[in-house]
């Protein structure tokens, strides 16, 4: 089994920027070399033959042509129905 040590997860916390309390690390040292032994074990499976799986539900990319459609009505016309126009762009309230 890989074994992973609290300074390797420490530098992963730190990569990912997370802060982890004391009692964290000891969990995801577990954890982590757990993962990476199901990994390793899954690297010695003899896959000769088997095509990848991209794709499972069968459902594939719609592509459609990128056409602009003419709905009659000019650019100045929509901007002026707006509430509120900054630098001809209409503007909306913050979502955060």
């Amino acid at each position: 089994m890989t074994q992973i040590s609290r300074d390797d997860v420490l530098h992963l916390a730190q990569l990912s920027k997370l802060e982890l309390a004391d009692s964290e690390i000891d969990g995801l040292q577990i954890d982590i070399s757990n993962i990476l032994g199901y990994v390793e074990q899954l690297s010695k499976l003899d896959t000769t033959g088997v095509e990848p799986t991209y794709q499972v539900t069968g459902l594939g990319n719609v592509w459609r042509d990128d056409t602009v459609i003419n709905y009659g009505i000019s650019r100045e016309d929509l901007l002026a129905r707006s509430p509120k126009v900054v630098n001809f762009q209409i503007e909306v309230p913050k979502v955060l």
